[in-house]
């Protein structure tokens, strides 16, 4: 049987997980892959005691996996933006395949890398880049390819999404996140976790391999969890809501939009149900309606299943003579499409709004005034008189649909009233009809 040698760059989490997986599975994946896949070379800044290698040659400098001979497939699991660059581009000018689980070098140089892979004829694959052992990027790319793909939304970070079910219970934001990075959920430095950064590296590469658009991390919209209050979770439930971190990629007439922000979601939905660490993906396409994947979207095996998953791929691209997958997100140079990303202004969403109003006559119908002026429309609105509270009361307003804008200058005008105290509260919200 043929063999195609695999080096491993990190054996961290995720590279640990593929080393075992690859090693413990050896000759179900040699079936399934039609030869050998046998790791050849690790290199890792960290040694690990609970790995043995045997004699596989290790290194602390991962260079030395692109400069073996011996290696095929070059396995970036570093993490990162430069280092991960500098290697994935050294390893493609050398003529190697890449497989990488590092969403953020293809969100922000991806573009730069599948061109000079394409110059090259190798494979870059990364589906372990987005949502962990979920194989979404391959139901988009090959069991969707018949289908026009309008729409796709993700609960893809399992981090935000634990926190915001532990919310559900009413406790407060920062009491959660300390658990979360108590029980490892959450690194030291939350930010790209809670502020959706992570969340919008992975939308970013979805709408690509959905839309067939070049990368543009940088057009993204970023909305974070950090402000989100148990009293707006809980009466979101009382609407019929559940709030969820959401990425949003939706093709519109004249551009996609992408957005990463709290959403609230019927709790009838499926989405919804998806509670904890879990991540979630819905994608619409013209032929074949909703569907949605579902599963752990981190953790070592679970990731590394994926990894060992693209190597697989390349394997057989390799054994047919690099004629298979085109290196370019799974579309050709002729069906790349030029749609930017559209500014939020633009967007449309319906809104729960929850504005701190005087507790005098007259200022529900000023509101509801302000809001007709700019075009909207009210589905429901929610005011209790047991939350009178130094004579103010919280007027909570569900929406119809709008564009964004729309809501941005009505928000000036109510916050301009002199019976609204403190900013009003926005939380787009998204029905998937």
């Amino acid at each position: 049987m043929k063999e195609v040698r695999v080096g491993i760059c990190g054996l961290g989490t995720v590279g640990g997980g593929t080393f075992n997986v690859l090693a413990r599975n050896a000759s179900l994946i040699a079936g399934r892959a039609g030869c050998v896949i046998r790791t050849v070379r690790v290199a890792t800044r960290t040694w690990r005691d609970d790995i043995d290698l045997g004699d596989i040659p290790f290194s602390t400098d991962v260079m030395d996996v692109v400069n073996d001979p011996d290696v095929d497939v070059v396995v970036e699991l570093i993490g990162g933006y430069e280092t991960a660059r500098e290697l994935v581009l050294a390893a493609i000018n050398k003529g190697k395949h890449v497989v990488t689980a590092n969403k953020a070098l293809i969100a922000v140089h991806g573009n730069e890398i599948f061109e000079a892979a394409g110059k090259a004829g190798v494979v870059v694959a990364y589906e372990a880049g987005v949502a962990g052992g979920i194989p979404v990027i391959k139901a988009i790319r090959e069991g969707m390819a018949a289908n026009r793909i309008d729409w796709l939304a993700g609960i893809i970070n399992g981090t935000g999404n634990y926190i915001l079910t532990e919310m559900r219970k009413g406790r407060p934001f920062n009491e959660v996140l300390q658990e979360a990075q108590d029980l490892g959920y959450a690194e030291a430095d939350p930010t790209f976790d809670v502020e959706g950064v992570d969340a919008a590296h992975k939308l970013t590469i979805m709408a690509s391999a959905s839309f067939g658009v070049p990368l543009q991390f940088d057009r993204a919209y970023t909305e974070g969890i950090s402000r989100l209050t148990p009293y707006d979770i809980a009466h979101a439930e009382m609407l019929g809501y559940r709030v969820k971190h959401l990425g949003i990629a939706r093709r519109r007439e004249g551009g996609i939009e992408l957005r990463v922000h709290p959403t609230l979601v019927p709790q009838s939905h499926l989405i919804a149900q998806v509670d904890g660490v879990l991540n979630a993906i819905l994608v619409d396409g013209d032929a074949v309606g909703q569907t949605m994947y579902y599963g752990p979207g981190a953790g070592d095996e679970a990731t590394g299943s994926a990894v060992i998953a693209d190597i697989v791929d390349v394997a057989r691209n390799i054994q047919a003579g690099g004629q298979g997958r085109v290196p370019y997100l799974g579309f050709g140079p002729d069906s790349i499409e030029d749609l930017e990303v559209l500014p939020m202004e633009f967007t449309q969403s319906a809104y729960y709004l929850r504005i701190q109003a005087m507790d005098r006559p007259g200022v529900l119908a000023k509101v509801a005034s302000i809001l007709s002026e700019h075009g909207i429309n009210i589905e429901s609105i929610m005011q209790k008189e047991s939350e009178v509270f130094d004579g103010k009361i919280p007027v909570i307003i569900l929406t119809h649909t709008v564009q964004e804008r729309q809501v941005n200058l009505a928000i000036e005008d109510l916050e301009a009233l002199d019976e609204v105290d403190d900013q009003v509260i926005r939380i787009r919200a998204e029905n998937f009809n």
